[in-house]
């Protein structure tokens, strides 16, 4: 996610705005500190513009 947010040229708080999440929770999730529900893992899919799929690859 930290690798397509960067190439997008988004911060962690763009993408969280894009995404509708609060912005210290994206950090969270780049560096695994937290569960992210289905919902959330398709709204910042969505704002990445990427398939969820993309997302789940190690």
């Amino acid at each position: 996610m930290r690798r397509l947010r960067r190439a997008d040229g988004h911060s962690q708080e763009a993408l969280a705005d894009l995404a509708g999440v609060h912005r210290t929770f994206v950090g969270h999730i780049e560096r695994g500190e937290t569960n992210i529900s289905l919902d959330t893992l398709e709204r910042v899919a969505d704002a990445l513009g990427v398939k969820v799929s993309l997302l789940l690859e190690p």
